[in-house]
């Protein structure tokens, strides 16, 4: 076989995506690849079933349909605190995934550099390589993921061009504090840098956590690309909508990055976004109330066990301590993902091997998510017996 690009030597497939496979092959509950199990919202499907019948169903305008457009720049312009120009400032993509790789494609020529705060979304690190950038990685230290601002400039002295900022985090569950997004911003400014943030969680925040956006900090617009989805906000994963916000000048080139990468993103989808973009603030503050029940009641039941876990400020996500099962005779020698491949076979529930986020080596954390029916997680639980069984052993 002729020579293949020394990129895709690079790094691996998704391991997410990797568990979810193996889930199905098994009939596990599938907590590795986060999809909820509910539906979206009723008046997003009521408008989707009118779409398929009215239109449109051809492309549209590449960089996205201009009424959804005009609604996440009124959206994300309250947020900010700034006029949004929804012609200039605003690109839909094909998913949050898309909006990433058009930022890094826009801003990396070929050996660049850019920093990615580990762990990291295993998307980020193939990102910066597809894109002919180097991954410089900072430490997130446990237990609370904090950071060494000595670090993030460490990472600008060496070269990055960019730094990566995934808030909320996954898959750690740490939402960045005002302080802590003001000293990466002071540094980007310095050395003059653009941040990229993934703000895909933004409306999956527990109190006391406040979600604060890096673009709605002094002077940082200008240097800030932001990257969400409609994802996880409207649980619909499946229909692949995203967006890219930023000056327009970065806009106008990454325009031209998601016009070759996918033309568009899906038109009759993005009718139907529309409308759950255009909801009111009460919708959000359900939806956070709504996680925050889940996360609790899974977590209680997590500790009534003896199973060591985060708690996350915001996402779906926590991080399951497996330390005391891998220092057991029966898991000794085990890597993480010999004990995830195990515990969908014998358990029944899928999870991600912990070292697939971390540049560290880390092998005794596993990632679970609780976007699920709590009919759902109380059944994950149940499971869960048998491995506190076996702690008891």
């Amino acid at each position: 076989m002729p020579q293949l690009s020394d990129r895709v030597g690079r790094f691996t497939d998704s391991v997410i995506r990797r568990m979810t496979r193996i889930s199905d092959e098994y009939g596990a509950i599938n907590l590795s690849q986060g999809f909820p199990d509910f539906d979206p919202p009723r008046p997003m499907l009521d408008r989707l079933a009118q779409v398929a019948y009215e239109g449109p169903h051809q492309y549209s305008v590449t960089y996205g349909a201009e009424n959804l457009r005009r609604a996440l720049a009124e959206k994300h312009g309250r947020a900010v605190g700034r006029t949004i120009d929804p012609e200039e400032e605003v690109l839909v993509t094909c998913g949050g995934t898309e909006a990433m790789m058009c930022a890094m494609m826009t801003v990396c020529n070929p050996g660049d550099k850019v920093a990615v705060f580990s762990p990291f979304y295993e998307n980020y690190g193939a990102d910066a390589i597809l894109s002919g950038a180097d991954p410089i990685y900072i430490p997130l230290v446990p237990p609370d993921f904090s950071f060494d601002p000595a670090a993030v400039e460490a990472a600008f002295q060496a070269g990055a061009k960019a730094i990566v900022v995934c808030n909320p985090s996954n898959p750690t569950g740490k939402v960045f504090t005002a302080e802590e997004l003001t000293a990466i911003g002071r540094l980007a400014l310095q050395y003059d840098a653009w941040v990229i943030t993934d703000e895909v969680y933004e409306h999956i925040v527990f109190a006391p956590a406040v979600h604060v956006r890096m673009a709605g900090l002094p002077g940082m617009y200008d240097h800030t690309i932001t990257c969400n989805s409609l994802s996880k906000t409207y649980s619909i994963t499946g229909w692949r909508l995203g967006w890219l916000i930023g000056p327009a000048g970065v806009v106008e080139n990454a325009k031209k990055v998601h016009d070759f990468l996918t033309v568009g993103a899906p038109a009759p989808l993005q009718e139907a976004a529309c409308v759950g973009v255009c909801f009111p603030e009460q919708y959000y503050r359900d939806l956070a109330e709504q996680y925050r029940e889940k996360r609790d009641y899974f977590c209680s039941g997590l500790q009534r066990l003896g199973l060591h876990h985060t708690v996350p400020q915001g996402t779906y996500f926590l991080l399951l301590d497996i330390s005391d099962f891998l220092a057991k005779p029966q898991f000794s020698g085990w890597t993480d993902m010999a004990f995830c491949e195990w515990m969908i076979k014998e358990i029944g529930v899928a999870a991600v091997p912990g070292s697939s986020f971390f540049r560290e080596p880390v092998n005794h954390l596993i990632r679970l998510h609780f976007a699920r029916s709590k009919e759902s997680l109380a059944e994950v639980l149940h499971r869960f017996e048998k491995l506190a069984e076996i702690l008891r052993q």
